[in-house]
């Protein structure tokens, strides 16, 4: 399998980079993260309107440029390098991914061409208090009324729940277990019956909310009951984004550490002399480049439709959620006592790091279901 970039894709990658550069500064992040949204329309429009990268992995029939997945990962590497404020990976990702896997072909061209142009904010409410990243912790019901659909139960964890203007939905019938029962909703974000707190979380750069459903109108997406299928190919696809929008922040991450050490003067030499240095450098190199191979070969894996796709996207954030969460520790010794103050940017990549290694499932779940898999 041939998982190398081409030339067009490394001047897609350089072009966005200096893009989010100029409009994603440290600065610009501290401003958004502060504010109870953490992003603004504003932005969100010329993301869309300049480069429209939330088209990018949709398909040409619905309003999208029709990429792959390797496309979109570079975007998210890229994002996960820049930490930009804004509500792409719930509406590009995870909302688009579920109604391109379950939705009906009159469905999808009634809400993906909305939220390729970026107009429509979605996301997908899927996990509940319990924290469990699959089926089995689905606790949320609907009912059926003669067609009449309606959602009851909370969800938590939900990226961007609190702006998002469509969400969709993972629900069962009451009594089911595991996949049994599970279907897919759309619910309007202004629907009667919905209430949305918006949750303390580590990462202020990333907003979370929890939603409350007590019989909420809703609309199926594709035919009810069918939705395990459709939900275990937008969380293979959403864990390799996730995997890729890592590995870019920890590419940041060990950039700035070296760039520092080079510059810090000790004992009338730079510290990037020392062997202790030196030795955590290495370290850094090594686990980035690792969880890169392994998050690119997923990107491939899926874009290929390999058989092993699945197994790849979980060797992906297991490997990237721990290079991650490392190197940002690293990077925060190798400060010293700067990389611990607030006025330090190294913290707002940790706690991302952090947030991003227990979102989608953390090292110890992937492990295991690689595991099960493999089992099988």
């Amino acid at each position: 399998m041939k998982f190398s970039f081409t030339e067009e894709q490394d001047e897609f990658r350089s072009g966005l980079r200096r893009f989010l550069e100029d409009k994603s500064p440290s600065t610009e992040v501290r401003r958004l993260m502060a504010t109870p949204d953490g992003w603004e329309r504003e932005q969100w429009s010329k993301i869309n309107t300049e480069l429209g990268l939330t088209a990018v992995a949709i398909p040409e029939a619905y309003g999208g440029h029709g990429f792959g997945l390797s496309e979109q990962c570079i975007i998210l590497e890229e994002m996960g390098r820049s930490l930009l404020c804004a509500p792409y990976f719930g509406s590009a990702v995870l909302a688009t991914s579920a109604i391109l896997y379950a939705g009906t072909e009159a469905q999808k061209k009634e809400l993906l061409p909305g939220i390729a142009s970026g107009d429509t904010v979605a996301t997908l409410a899927f996990t509940e208090e319990n924290g469990l990243w699959d089926n089995s912790g689905i606790a949320t019901v609907f009912e059926n009324k003669n067609q009449h659909y309606s959602i009851s139960g909370t969800k938590s964890f939900v990226l961007d729940g609190n702006t998002a203007d469509l969400i969709v939905v993972l629900a069962r019938t009451p009594d089911s277990k595991n996949d049994e029962g599970l279907s897919l909703f759309t619910v309007d974000a202004k629907a009667s019956g919905l209430r949305k707190d918006l949750l303390k979380s580590v990462d202020e750069t990333r907003k979370l909310a929890r939603i409350h459903f007590d019989q909420v109108p809703a609309k199926i997406l594709g035919t009810e009951g069918t939705a395990a299928g459709p939900m275990k190919k937008t969380m293979t696809r959403s864990i390799i984004c996730l995997a890729n929008e890592m590995v870019g922040g920890a590419e940041r991450l060990r950039e700035d550490a070296l760039e520092y050490v080079k510059m810090r003067m000790q004992f009338g030499r730079s510290i990037a002399s020392f062997q202790v240095t030196k030795h955590k450098a290495t370290d850094m190199l090594a686990d980035v480049e690792l969880a890169k191979s392994a998050a690119y070969f997923a990107a491939a894996a899926f874009d290929e439709d390999d058989d092993e796709t699945e197994e790849a996207a979980s060797i992906a954030k297991a490997a990237s959620s721990e290079a991650y969460m490392q190197t940002a520790i690293h990077s925060i010794q190798m400060h010293g006592g700067i990389g611990f103050t607030w006025d330090n940017d190294t913290h707002l990549w940790f706690k991302r790091a952090k947030s991003c290694e227990v979102f989608l499932g953390d090292p110890a779940h992937h492990h295991e279901k690689m595991m099960t898999i493999w089992d099988a």
